[in-house]
């Protein structure tokens, strides 16, 4: 079992909530717990963003409530109703998210069977504002989000994963069951950098200089996660192929190999490089003496493809392999663009690199 930081600010929110209801000798406290359920998020802006909405929604639940328990008592059906326009309204401003919320304040406040149902309705109001505002400020102190650690934690982890199984794979050493379960559970992790990178995207900062530097790390990760993403494809291509790519000529099939070698080994290197882990003169591939340029590989490939016909040999497959070097030239001008970025940032803030890759990726 993994208890994360959302899972002990949660409990944290509900435990500061009851505190503070019950230091304001508020009745049933347990709404202010409720609402800091509700109200707790995975970052300081969405939590920004869902304080606004709840209040919202607290109050349009809270009128409803009172209007129906005025107008038509605290019958069962009168509740139903009531509940009934408030999902109509929250639909209607487009307030979906803190929905609960206000069906929460709708039931809290009709239940009651007194005569004081203005005060008591008053009071179920304020309970509920204290748990969301309780929940705000335990997602504003207590274990604030680092977003980018975590963002390029889980980028380089999986690239690193992507990366030995693709050498494994252009080798035609990893087994087809084990290479396709491996594809699948990528994608789903693909799924989760995305989810941080937009979390990462949310946060805010209030300087000036912090806001540019924020600006240029968003399109370098924007570039990470692309070009991760491209070598993922590039695997999927090896995969879907691994048949035509065990037919190729021996000296063509070396040929790919050892291309995408140093097009693994420059990414490896790229990540080490924006962490200030690598030295300038270790991170440009392409000033290999056996490099082969862009438009020599096409030349090779041609040539393969018409000897292949002189020869008459109907196992050599070019429209399949023209699938696999299209994925790798993206995946190589993926990387150049990649490599261009990380430069410009630290050309501009490389003394600002984040002490903590230090700790991590030491």
């Amino acid at each position: 079992m993994k208890l994360g930081a959302r899972v002990f600010k949660t409990g944290v929110a509900i435990v500061f909530a009851l505190f503070i209801a019950e230091l304001l000798k508020l009745p049933s406290p347990v709404f202010a717990g409720i609402a800091a359920i509700f109200a707790i998020q995975p970052s300081i802006y969405r939590s920004y963003q869902t304080i606004v909405e709840q209040v919202q929604a607290n109050i349009i639940g809270a009128t409803i409530a009172v209007f129906f328990g005025l107008l038509f008592g605290h019958h069962v059906v009168a509740i139903g109703i009531a509940v009934i326009i408030a999902i109509g309204l929250m639909l209607k401003f487009k307030l979906e998210k803190s929905l609960s919320l206000a069906l929460v304040s709708v039931v809290a406040i009709m239940e009651f069977q007194g005569e004081d149902f203005l005060t008591f309705g008053l009071i179920r109001f304020v309970t509920i504002l204290v748990g969301v505002l309780a929940a705000f400020v335990v997602n504003l102190v207590f274990l604030p989000p680092k977003y980018e650690i975590k963002l390029f934690r889980k980028i380089y982890i999986l690239q690193d994963d992507i990366i030995r199984w693709t050498r494994l794979a252009v080798r035609q050493a990893s087994e087809h069951t084990s290479t396709k379960g491996a594809l699948s559970k990528f994608k789903s992790r693909m799924l989760r950098v995305d989810t941080l990178y937009d979390l990462y995207k949310e946060e805010r900062n209030y300087f000036k200089n912090k806001k540019y530097v924020k600006a240029r790390k968003l399109v370098v990760y924007r570039q990470m996660i692309l070009t991760s993403k491209k070598s993922l494809e590039l695997l999927q291509r090896l995969h879907n192929h691994e048949n035509e790519l065990a037919k190729l000529p021996t000296q063509f099939h070396l040929m790919i190999q050892e291309r995408l070698d140093s097009l693994l080994t420059y990414h490896e290197q790229l990540l080490l490089k924006y962490t200030g882990k690598l030295k300038p003169e270790h991170s440009e591939w392409s000033k290999s003496i056996d490099y082969v340029q862009r438009n020599e590989l096409m030349e090779i490939f041609i040539k393969q493809v018409n000897f292949a016909r002189e020869e008459g040999d109907t196992e050599f497959s070019s429209y399949h392999l023209l699938y696999i070097l299209s994925r790798i030239l993206d995946y190589e001008e993926n990387l150049e663009h990649l490599d261009t970025l990380i430069v410009s940032y630290q050309s501009y803030h490389g003394h600002e690199i984040n002490v903590e890759f230090e700790e991590e990726f030491i």
